[in-house]
């Protein structure tokens, strides 16, 4: 997998996870040193403003995060740097994946960008489709796919 990883030590240890290295996927066309900070309207939803950022250590919840947000551009995957704690994002968590197995995380803290993956394999389109009617059902049904 190709990386570009300027400024990136992954020896370093983050606050809460001793070695893991964390991703952001996203539509967003940002560089190392950028920050991801709450604040903004999510991509999600009803396009609120966020009260968190949204970090993973897999790329399989990264890739998924970078193909479902709105907008035009390609789907990105950053290697993020937590600035701040972080705990596990109750939307997934407690409500679909008791345990956390895929890993994912919410912080009010900025996430500095570190790197990105270039290379990263997309879901099918039949597999997007299923997850976007999904996404559709629920929106239907009024239930937020981020509550915060």
């Amino acid at each position: 997998m190709n990386t570009n990883i300027s400024g990136h030590d992954p020896t370093r240890a983050s606050d809460n996870q001793s070695s893991e290295e964390f991703y952001h996927g996203t539509k967003a066309d940002l560089k190392p040193g950028d920050l991801i900070e709450p604040g903004f309207n999510s991509n999600y939803g009803k396009r609120k403003k966020a009260s968190y950022v949204y970090l993973t250590a897999t790329l399989e919840a990264a890739t998924w995060g970078a193909e479902l947000a709105l907008g035009e551009g390609r789907g990105r995957i950053y290697i993020v740097e937590p600035t701040g704690p972080f705990e596990d994002d109750p939307n997934l968590t407690d409500k679909k994946f008791p345990g956390n197995p895929t890993k994912s995380y919410r912080s009010q803290h900025p996430l500095r960008i570190c790197g990105e993956i270039i290379d990263w394999q997309g879901h099918s389109d039949e597999q997007l489709k299923v997850m976007k009617d999904h996404l559709e059902r629920l929106k239907q049904l009024g239930i937020e796919a981020i509550e915060d």
